[in-house]
């Protein structure tokens, strides 16, 4: 438990165990399930937590509340790591009210069998709950990432309980800085939505903002210029660096030293330059990196008549996020029929706004004269402003 304002509470739980985000992304430092009471003259419980920590969560609120019931429970994302124990909640608050939008009663329903028609208050964008002295303003946020969900302001303490958005891979309790986990988390999560992000963006100009109760990750209260930039930046897919990432895989290294030739040649023309491999690099990070930069090089081996599978998995990771904006340049690798270049292009041809380089590195096998001297083509091209 810990108390963020006068009125307002932190009750959720971190776990240390979980491997797997979604089932399928590598988290390193654990998870953070966010959950929020407001105390007023009625009290309103910020959504739930994952399913292995009902006890803790129910425990939190009932040190909260001091013998309190509480009157509300808000539903802002019906994702199960954050609504798993509603059903116990209502169970044990028989007299709660469940605060949801029409889509949220439609997910309960599948979720737990019940709509709790008889105890539902389905709220609609822009309107209000009155707590007391303290009132929720509703902002509908359909995909981001889900369609019904919705964030709330508090308007008396500026606070904006913004689901899902803003979040952050790690614990709560694993102190590092917000932004490379934010940006991962991101685009893994919500980058497929960038116009709907937007959208919501555009709504919450309206308001005053100081501070930012997310459903995962810390609560962010200073500098929020910092963090709403970042997320412009993110859902319009601007990039943040001009400089160059060469994403590559390599079976033997051949494929490895042409690209640390290139970002060698590339750092001494005066351009930024990262290479990431993409075997050894979490997938989430990877994809991150690739949003970052405004040009990137993909660089693989021919494997099975089509690219490395590493490859293969990293560019529909893009593709299905909205690839866009970006200049992208390729280097192959094939000791017979090479057709990684063409393999790669086919991956990358429902993104828009690509713009692609002119020269290309084809190497058959290893190094020589002429995969050097398209290296440095390449170089220079990429240098190029």
């Amino acid at each position: 438990m810990e108390k963020i304002s006068e009125n307002i509470f932190y009750v959720g739980v971190d776990d240390k165990d979980i491997d797997l985000f979604e089932g399928i992304l590598p988290v390193k430092h654990g998870m953070a399930y966010n959950s929020y009471i407001i105390k007023d003259e009625k009290c309103a419980v910020i959504d739930s937590v994952d399913a292995h920590f009902g006890n803790e969560w129910l425990n939190n609120i009932e040190e909260v509340l001091c013998g309190r019931s509480p009157d509300y429970i808000v539903v802002l994302h019906m994702e199960p790591d954050h609504s798993a124990n509603i059903f116990a909640f209502t169970e044990k608050y028989p007299e709660a009210k469940v605060v949801g939008n029409a889509k949220t009663f439609v997910m309960l329903q599948e979720f737990f069998g019940t709509d709790y028609d008889g105890r539902r208050v389905v709220v609609k964008e822009g309107e209000k709950l009155s707590l007391g002295k303290r009132e929720l303003t509703f902002v509908f946020a359909p995909m981001v990432h889900w369609p019904e969900v919705m964030m709330a302001y508090e308007s008396s303490s500026a606070t904006l309980f913004s689901a899902d958005a803003f979040g952050k891979f790690g614990m709560r309790a694993y102190e590092e800085d917000w932004t490379d986990e934010a940006r991962s988390y991101y685009f893994a999560i919500v980058g497929k939505y960038g116009a709907q992000v937007q959208s919501v963006l555009k709504k919450l100009a309206a308001y005053k903002i100081d501070r930012i109760c997310s459903l995962h990750g810390p609560v962010l209260s200073e500098n929020l210029g910092y963090y709403l930039d970042l997320y412009y930046k993110w859902s319009s897919y601007t990039p943040e660096i001009d400089g160059v990432l060469v994403a590559y895989s390599s079976v033997y290294g051949h494929t490895k030293a042409a690209v640390e030739e290139l970002c060698d040649k590339l750092k001494q023309n005066g351009v930024k330059a990262e290479a990431v491999d993409l075997v050894r690099t979490e997938r989430t990070e990877a994809i991150a990196k690739a949003f970052m930069y405004q040009k990137t090089v993909f660089a693989t081996t021919t494997y099975n008549a089509d690219i490395f599978p590493a490859m293969r998995e990293f560019l529909d990771c893009l593709a299905e996020r909205n690839y866009c904006k970006r200049t992208v340049a390729f280097m192959e690798n094939g000791s017979w029929a090479p057709v990684a270049t063409r393999a790669m292009q086919a991956k990358l041809e429902k993104c828009k706004d690509l713009t692609y380089a002119e020269s290309t590195v084809k190497i058959r096998s290893a190094l020589n004269e002429e995969s050097r001297a398209q290296i440095s083509a390449l170089a220079k091209e990429l240098s190029a402003k």
